[in-house]
């Protein structure tokens, strides 16, 4: 969560509602950075004061030869939508000159943070007609989830299970009371995370990355080192001797984070994901974070969304919901409408077409 110059707060109106300490997001850090040029990705890192701490971090990829480039929540110092629009608007004049020849745009993940969808598409709205003129566009493509849930990890363990649903209270307790235990892992233990996981993507019709994705993360996180890096941790949840489920996390700057998470079809009674993420919620508290996100929720409570379940999973532990305005692009280039179409039609491919069509 980011803090920001006008810390103004008002609900019925369009400025963002911003009351938690100031967390630099990981998605900025040097170790991202290497992480992803370690993808396929370019780094850079620009210099500007128009970002707050004077810098920025941006993600460049080629496709079909054309440098595209990504800069995922970037630290504004400006919280009303038209000062927000003008920073933009800045960062992108700056981004651009050390930009590859040829780049087609400069897309914006906004870090701005709403308890409301309301609200959330009242400031978009109005950043848009702001920055029109400064050659802001909306993008139809969101790169990290907009809407989450994040659990204040200020209080007490006793008020972190008080702020819970009662079930998932029982279903700790469940898990702890019929055995099953959780263990954190290491690099090694990622073969055994990652057959989980492709079952889990098999199941719930998700798509994941190679196993060289997760082993590069823990890789980066340990050349980085403690001083650099976060805290990147696999936490294994295991009952007479067979792994039931599992999950990466990472601490970084007082935030801890839910990355991924997989489980097995067996012995789902025993409810091992609620032991997980006990277990990780209190060594992030003992680590010194002072919140965790768990990352990405549908944007409302909807019983036809396919992530519906995910929704009332993450949502029992409690937590503050926010809602982020997603991306905005800034174009560069006369052949930016024709990426847009062809970003639609492969959007509408893999959201709609394959699932309409999967057997």
């Amino acid at each position: 969560m980011t803090m920001y110059a006008d810390e103004s707060m008002d609900p019925g109106g369009t400025n963002p509602k911003n009351s938690s300490p100031f967390h630099p997001s990981f998605l900025q850090s040097r170790f991202w950075a290497d992480f992803k040029a370690g993808q396929g990705w370019e780094s850079l890192w620009i210099e500007t004061p128009l970002a707050c701490g004077g810098g920025l971090s941006v993600l460049v990829r080629r496709v079909r030869g054309f440098p595209l480039a990504y800069a995922p929540f970037p630290p504004l110092p400006e919280a009303a939508p038209e000062g927000s629009a003008r920073a933009l608007a800045g960062i992108a004049g700056a981004v651009s000159k050390a930009l590859p020849r040829g780049a087609l745009f400069i897309r914006f993940d906004l870090p701005q943070e709403f308890d409301s969808l309301e609200s959330c598409g009242a400031w978009r709205g109005e950043l848009l007609r702001a920055g029109r003129a400064l050659g802001l566009r909306g993008a139809d493509t969101t790169v990290q989830a907009p809407d989450t849930v994040v659990l204040d990890l200020t209080l007490s363990e006793e008020g972190l299970l008080a702020q819970m649903k009662g079930k998932w209270r029982y279903n700790i307790r469940l898990a702890e009371k019929r055995g099953v235990t959780v263990r954190q892992g290491d690099a090694g233990d990622l073969g055994v995370f990652y057959g989980l996981y492709g079952l889990t993507a098999r199941r719930d019709g998700i798509g994941i990355h190679a196993p060289g994705y997760y082993e590069s993360l823990f890789k980066t996180a340990e050349r980085r080192g403690s001083g650099e890096g976060p805290d990147v941790r696999l936490y294994l949840a295991s009952h007479g001797g067979e792994v039931l489920a599992g999950i990466i996390t990472l601490f970084f700057h007082g935030q801890g984070v839910y990355l991924y998470g997989a489980s097995s079809n067996s012995k789902r009674n025993l409810m091992a994901p609620y032991l997980l993420q006990w277990r990780a919620l209190r060594d992030a508290r003992a680590a010194g974070c002072t919140a965790y996100d768990l990352y990405g929720i549908p944007p409302t409570e909807d019983e036809g969304h396919p992530m519906h379940g995910l929704y009332l999973f993450k949502t029992g532990f409690g937590g503050r919901i926010i809602h982020r305005p997603g991306c905005v692009d800034v174009p560069l280039s006369p052949l930016y409408p024709a990426f847009v179409l062809a970003e639609r039609a492969r959007s509408f491919y893999y959201k709609r077409f394959r699932k309409i069509f999967r057997p």
